[in-house]
């Protein structure tokens, strides 16, 4: 059984708002398609369903704090009615306190290996980025400053209209509580979205809490400003009725996009069919260029609870319902991206799912025009797949090569 057998996971209405407890277009004719290669698992025998060895908390090796090379900001599972940040910090690299360290003593993948890694046209224009995270990072503008610094990506502040930060109601305050866990990765989202847009703006929703009713309400919130694109890097297990908050991440002529998560299995709302789900990979730079696989503990698999959307009907033979990972970008701590976060310490390597949201909203910002979801699986052949399928679990269609399949 992929998700985890704990009572009421969420009830069907989500009535009241919970805590989090632990961290505050014609398709082209039916390709191959195939489950993670054994060598990239811990163990041969993957199924539709996730991985083998899976236990409540994760895979072997995972515990309620982290996973080998990396620690959770949100540990532990997310509690009923909740979600938890997919943020996951290198435990390799230690914190680096100043501001104003150079650029070329920093630890991580940078902006410049970001946009060289997927080929995003970040001279582009771009437009305005929607990011959605629980609780209030009251430091984030002044992460997001430092980090630009760093990188000589431009100022991009409230004064000069760049960057906005809005509670769930839409307004600038009175925020929510302070919550260090989601504060890092607030400021994860905000400078991925910098890193590969450095002329996007951002507009940052706050959640009242990391409940899923303030989440989805907080969505709601940002689609009535009409950014290009919303990115929401968080998770939770899947519960019989997720369907009913759906409605939420339906924005026509809006992307939205969502971690798929760092527990090996499928989690809402990247099961939702009106977002774009972003799995994880491994991305290392070798002689040849870049290098990059998928990352085992991605969160994928099939929903056990959302219908086949139409434009995967080719992966039928493969998952009943909703594949959860549409395309993926790196995730794994180990080859993680730089970030600034004065909650997490300063400077640190940052990895898990949460990465690829932001970069992927990013690139929609970048494009020309938003399209639907159904547009990238009918254009499929401008990603970069990954090993010789045209699907995998994992890693869905593959990574981005530019922005011509968004």
């Amino acid at each position: 059984m992929r998700r985890p057998a704990f009572a009421a996971l969420v009830a069907a209405s989500l009535v009241a708002p919970l805590a989090l407890a632990g961290c505050g277009g014609s398709a082209p004719p039916a390709p191959a398609y195939a489950a993670l290669p054994a060598a990239q698992t811990r163990a041969p025998a993957e199924t539709a369903m996730g991985l083998p060895g899976e236990t409540a908390m994760g895979l072997p090796g995972e515990t309620a704090m982290g996973m080998p090379g990396g620690a959770f900001a949100c540990t532990g599972l997310p509690a009923t009615g909740a979600a938890a940040c997919t943020i996951t910090l290198a435990l390799n690299v230690k914190a680096d306190a100043n501001p104003n360290a150079p650029a070329d003593l920093l630890a991580g993948l940078h902006p410049a290996d970001l946009r060289a890694a997927y080929g995003f046209p970040s001279a582009n224009a771009g437009g305005t980025v929607a990011i959605v995270d629980a609780y209030d990072a009251p430091t984030v503008e002044a992460d997001l400053a430092v980090y630009r610094a760093a990188f000589g990506l431009g100022l991009c502040t409230s004064l000069n209209g760049c960057f906005s930060k809005l509670n769930e109601s839409g307004a600038a305050g009175p925020y929510p509580a302070p919550n260090t866990a989601w504060a890092q990765e607030t400021a994860l989202d905000v400078e991925m979205v910098s890193a590969v847009c450095p002329r996007c703006s951002i507009v940052l929703v706050e959640a009242r809490s990391a409940a899923l009713t303030d989440l989805a309400a907080a969505v709601d919130t940002a689609a009535k400003l009409r950014p290009k694109a919303i990115s929401n890097s968080y998770y939770t297990l899947e519960w019989p009725g997720e369907t009913a908050l759906d409605a939420h991440y339906d924005h026509p002529g809006i992307a939205v996009t969502a971690s798929s998560g760092d527990r090996g299995y499928a989690a809402y709302p990247a099961t939702s069919p009106y977002v774009t789900a972003v799995g994880g990979t491994s991305l290392t730079r070798e002689a040849s260029g870049w290098k990059e696989t998928g990352w085992e503990y991605t969160g994928h698999g099939c929903s056990a609870d959302e219908p086949l959307p139409s434009f995967q009907s080719f992966l039928r033979a493969l998952c009943p319902k909703r594949a959860s990972v549409d395309v993926a970008l790196v995730a794994d701590p180990a080859t993680g991206v730089t970030m600034f976060s004065t909650a997490a310490g300063g400077w640190v390597v940052a990895g898990g799912t949460s990465v690829g949201a932001p970069l992927l909203a990013a690139a929609y910002a970048l494009a020309p025009a938003v399209e639907p979801l159904s547009y990238t699986y009918a254009h499929r052949t401008q990603l970069r797949g990954l090993g010789n399928s045209t699907y995998s679990l994992e890693t869905g269609l593959g990574v981005p090569n530019g922005v011509a399949a968004l």
